[in-house]
Formats: C-alpha cells, sequence, structure tokens
C-alpha cells in the first residue's frame, strides 16, 4: 500500500491524450505534482461524474493529472473524446498501476474483477506520496477541495 510520505511507486501503461503511446510515471515526475485518479470503469456513472468534475472544477494549472484505469486504451480513447477531457488517461489493462498502489476492486456482481477501487493520489516533484485518499465505496466521488488543497501544499 502507498502511504504518504513513501515513494510513489513507479508504473508502466498506455497513456491516452488524442494519441495513444507508451506510459511510465517517473518521465512525468520532477516540474510539479502529479495527481494519479483511479477509476473503475470508462463510462459508467459515478467515474463519469469524477471526471468531468476533474475536468470542469478542478484547477488543474499547477499539477499534472491522468486519469488511471485498467480499461484498454482504445476504450479510455472514446471515453475522453466523448466527455472532452482536457488531461490524458492511462491504461492499464495489466494492472501493473492498481497493483503497486494497492487500488485493486472486484464487481463480482458483475462478473467483472480486479478493477481499480477510486482513488486518488497527490506525488510530489521529489516523487513522494503527499496525499492519499481511497472510496470506501464505489459510488463515493473524493473532496474536491481536499484535492486542490493537497496539490497546493505538494507545490509549496
Amino acid at each position: 500500500m502507498s502511504d504518504v510520505g513513501d515513494d510513489a511507486p513507479d508504473f508502466t501503461g498506455s497513456l491516452v491524450d488524442g494519441d495513444i503511446a507508451p506510459f511510465e510515471l517517473s518521465d512525468h515526475l520532477g516540474d510539479e505534482p502529479v495527481v494519479l485518479a483511479f477509476f473503475p470503469a470508462a463510462f459508467s456513472n459515478t467515474c463519469t461524474d469524477e471526471m468531468e468534475a476533474l475536468r470542469d472544477g478542478f484547477d488543474r494549472d499547477d499539477c499534472t493529472l491522468f486519469g488511471v484505469s485498467t480499461d484498454l486504451p482504445h476504450a479510455l480513447g472514446a471515453y475522453r473524446a466523448q466527455y472532452d477531457l482536457p488531461f490524458a488517461l492511462v491504461g492499464d489493462p495489466d494492472h501493473r498501476a492498481i497493483e503497486a498502489y494497492d487500488v485493486i476492486e472486484d464487481f463480482e456482481h458483475y462478473g467483472v474483477e480486479t478493477v481499480a477501487q477510486r482513488a486518488v493520489f497527490v506525488i510530489d516533484a521529489d516523487g513522494t506520496v503527499t496525499y492519499r485518499w481511497l472510496a470506501d465505496n464505489a459510488g463515493q466521488e473524493p473532496d474536491y477541495d481536499e484535492l486542490a488543497a493537497a496539490v497546493a501544499d505538494a507545490s509549496a
């Protein structure tokens, strides 16, 4: 489990930002805080509400924000385009990120195993986890004001 004060685990996946390219977290550390917003499934109700809240009401000027899901990159590309998300998404179909951050959830009632638990991590420019939030249930969204404060603290 990655906790506040720990070095952020590095991971690889697929960067979806209009194109699809290899992604490695360590390539994005060093300039400003990084926010990793793990979400269970593209196109689902609460996940879309969360991504739209991050799009519309969250100030991304002082951080680099990535939405992270186990969905395939092409599905994330369609999702990003449909909801006009201005930040990149990271496809994690091999579960490297969710295993590294220990944010694994199963939706057995849907017959779906091993998706991302809804969670948010803030990582400072030095690569240290400075904020961690884990949803108690899949329908819960993060406190966006608390997240903004965590980004400001990581920027200081």
